[in-house]
């Protein structure tokens, strides 16, 4: 088992050498901007790619150290919601429906799938697209059909799919290192603070 190993973690080692860094920093950048006009981003994604998602806006929410937070809703996280759009209409909906309600014109959706094919995802970019919302995708290397529905695909180098959901939540701390470098005022974590709620904390 030890060479098995070996050539996962190798394999590991070459996805993130050949990763499309220019575009990582553009998506950044396109999240700073979300962030500095005050608009919310959208995250969403299926199975292993759902657990990314809810972790990004966790990230993006407190990790990124930003006065205020980020405006940032996981789609995957609503249970009660999520089924009850799977059960009235179809799974393909659950994301695109309450995107539907929510979303505004210069919002950010991270759209995740390791295909770029599910059809869940593929829906809710297509309202993204619709409400003039701006959508970037995490896929792998072929991109699928949300690649052609993003303005922004981050395609990791490879089709295996733990290596590619890897990357995927990699991909997601680098961006919140980045933001939390330009945005982390140490100063407002005390300043900003009511009197009333230091008090409560001799």
């Amino acid at each position: 088992m030890h060479n098995e190993l070996v050539d996962y973690w190798q394999e590991l080692l070459f996805v993130m050498q050949t990763m499309p860094l220019d575009t990582i920093v553009k998506a950044a950048e396109m999240l700073l901007d979300c962030y500095q006009r005050g608009s919310t981003i959208f995250t969403l994604g299926n199975g292993g790619s759902a657990a990314t998602a809810s972790h990004f806006a966790c990230d993006l929410a407190k990790g990124t150290k930003a006065f205020p937070a980020f405006r940032v809703i996981s789609l995957g996280d609503n249970v009660s919601l999520l089924t009850a759009w799977a059960n009235d209409t179809s799974y393909d909906r659950v994301f695109a429906e309450q995107l539907a309600s929510l979303v505004r014109p210069d919002d950010v959706v991270v759209a995740i799938s390791v295909s770029g094919n599910s059809p869940n995802v593929l829906a809710a970019a297509t309202v993204a697209q619709r409400s003039g919302a701006i959508t970037i995708a995490l896929t792998d290397q072929s991109g699928g059909k949300l690649s052609q529905l993003a303005d922004l695909a981050i395609c990791v180098p490879s089709q295996a799919i733990e290596q590619v959901e890897n990357a995927h939540l990699i991909i997601a701390h680098s961006l919140c290192a980045l933001l939390r470098q330009r945005l982390y005022a140490p100063s407002l974590l005390i300043e900003e603070v009511e009197p009333s709620v230091t008090s409560a904390f001799p």
